[in-house]
């Protein structure tokens, strides 16, 4: 089958679902690629007539700000057990280093953190359940939340869905070309979201290292 046919077959419905649950999944504290699936997705809209981008961007901004307000209610509730036992299922998002990373920039920026955490791997799945242990108040949350969900998921299904459609004349010629950048863009998203959790993890052993000295001074 041709990949544009196999392009149309695909019922909008299902997109917004997956991109809507992968991205509330993440948002709640759980290491999925939504923003891989997010920037997949808005490449399809802009090939696939029956996929909105509009609504596409609205199910994406629902999945993120559900999402972080689940997140927020079960790290409130769970407390700083909830992230030992989460650094003990998953070693590789949520071990020490993130979580001293995660909270000192929520230390440091506040709502900010919850809003500009919309657009960093590491801290869009921190950003719920920490701000809920941390006890932010849950206005102050929803506000940056849901502001920060806008400007990342409307942000990013704009400027793909208008790429896909700028690069329409080259897709039509080369019906791989889609899939393919879709796979780069993905692979780019992976490795960059690999070297920022490795320089946040160096950054806490080092911090650690230069408190060690300190404490065995006194």
């Amino acid at each position: 089958m041709h990949v544009q046919e196999w392009l149309d077959s695909v019922p909008a419905a299902a997109v917004y679902a997956v991109v809507a649950l992968v991205i509330g999944l993440e948002s709640l504290g759980i290491p999925l690629p939504g923003e891989i699936v997010l920037v997949s997705a808005a490449l399809l809209s802009s090939q696939h007539g029956g996929v909105n981008p509009v609504v596409l961007g609205a199910c994406a901004t629902a999945g993120a700000v559900i999402g972080d307000s689940i997140g927020y209610a079960i790290g409130r509730k769970g407390g700083r057990p909830l992230l030992a036992w989460l650094g003990a299922k998953f070693p590789r998002h949520f071990s020490e280093g993130h979580i001293a990373t995660a909270e000192r920039s929520f230390e440091k920026w506040g709502m900010w953190a919850v809003f500009f955490g919309r657009f960093v791997a590491l801290l869009r799945i921190f950003a719920g359940p920490l701000a809920g242990v941390l006890h932010m108040p849950y206005w102050k949350f929803l506000t940056a939340n849901l502001l920060g969900g806008i400007a990342w998921a409307g942000g990013t299904t704009a400027v793909i869905y208008y790429v896909g459609v700028v690069a329409e004349s080259w897709l039509k010629r080369f019906s791989w070309l889609g899939l393919v950048l879709a796979v780069l863009i993905g692979l780019t998203s992976m490795l960059v979201i690999k070297r920022k959790a490795k320089r946040a993890a160096q950054d806490s052993a080092q911090a650690k290292a230069e408190a060690e000295p300190a404490v065995a001074a006194e």
